[in-house]
């Protein structure tokens, strides 16, 4: 078998085991049309993914909508310390970050060919010890690399057009937000998604569109001098460099959205849709894309050596354990992953082949 032809293989980590992550991983699996073409091993406590199971089997109308854990293939580590449905604590971020670290781990000697994550809560991290922003921040570190980003990824179920947007900075405060920014940040971002978008998703000489930091873009410097201080600079300067990228921008923050949202729902023609779009910060581009694709986006952390996706929503502890939760951006992350990972095997085909 060539790699072009290889399954997949794919750890999926449980999450915090207090909050949703089970259920919809429990739901995810039980749909063939995610697993058919790929090989997932589930990296958490099968006792504990149990104990949801016989729980919401109890709840729900189908339980066929739910693979038995029994049937799962499975890394079974333990836990220490009582982890409560719906409460997260210590021991559930002590749980959560261990199978992140095991996954990681195995990831780098080969195991796997990507990293499906279930959603963590960070202040459980926190009372557990570790000192991350998320788990993006993590699995950079582990894999030694300091060029990284956020990409969100949705697939629209009216029009099946892909919206994709990158975030320049991510967990820190709003209040650091401008100080954060410099055109080497953007640089170093802008770098990484056309890279992604050639080498991940097959787009060469690719549309991006890029917010402005200020209401209006600045507003010639009335709202805000970032922009004509140095972001218009910054982008001139790129597009001299990038000849072959179609750079937009800066986009007025409140109207950079109105193109993607009119593709997502295809109520009316769009022309010339960005490839991918660069927000400035965290709600700058996750506020329109949850609007968007809250139950199908997907976060895809690029620049790793491997492919890592992730669902984009957290643990939602207030329905923990209610049968629920919907699995459909989980599904997402899993069938985003199966395509990213057989992306860079062609690529690694054509490599051999040309040698």
């Amino acid at each position: 078998m060539s790699n072009q032809d290889k399954r997949p293989r794919l750890a999926l980590t449980l999450g915090d085991p207090a909050g949703i992550g089970s259920e919809v991983i429990l739901k995810a699996l039980a749909d063939p049309e995610v697993t058919q073409n790929c090989d997932v091993v589930v990296v958490g406590n099968r006792i504990l993914l149990t104990q949801v199971y016989e729980n919401i089997s109890k709840n729900i109308d189908n339980p066929l909508a739910l693979v038995n854990p029994a049937n799962l293939s499975m890394i079974d580590l333990p836990h220490a310390g009582d982890i409560l449905t719906g409460v997260g604590n210590a021991a559930s971020g002590a749980a959560s970050f261990a199978y992140m670290e095991y996954a990681i781990a195995q990831i780098l000697t080969g195991e796997f060919d990507g990293i499906v994550t279930g959603p963590i809560a960070k202040s459980a991290w926190k009372a557990a010890g570790y000192n991350y922003p998320g788990q993006t921040e993590l699995l950079a570190k582990k894999a030694g690399v300091e060029r990284f980003g956020m990409l969100f990824v949705g697939r629209s179920p009216v029009t099946g057009w892909t919206l994709r947007a990158l975030l320049a900075t991510t967990h820190i405060p709003l209040s650091q937000v401008a100080n954060t920014l410099t055109p080497q940040l953007l640089t170093q971002k802008l770098d990484l998604l056309v890279e992604c978008l050639e080498n991940d998703f097959g787009i060469e000489n690719g549309r991006i569109a890029i917010a402005g930091l200020n209401p209006h873009s600045g507003e010639m410097g009335q709202l805000g001098t970032e922009e004509i201080d140095w972001l218009i600079p910054w982008l001139e300067s790129e597009r001299q460099k990038r000849p072959n990228i179609k750079l937009e921008g800066p986009i007025p923050p409140d109207t950079m959205w109105v193109k993607p949202g009119i593709a997502w729902y295809g109520n009316s023609q769009v022309k010339n849709p960005a490839d991918a779009y660069l927000a400035l910060y965290h709600d700058q581009g996750l506020i329109p894309v949850k609007l968007m694709a809250f139950d199908r986006a997907v976060n895809t952390t690029i620049g790793l050596p491997f492919v890592r996706t992730s669902p984009d929503h957290g643990t939602a502890f207030d329905i923990a354990g209610k049968g629920i939760a919907d699995a459909t951006s989980m599904k997402a992350a899993i069938q985003l992953a199966v395509e990213l990972v057989k992306q860079k095997q062609r690529i690694l085909g054509r490599l051999w082949e040309s040698k």
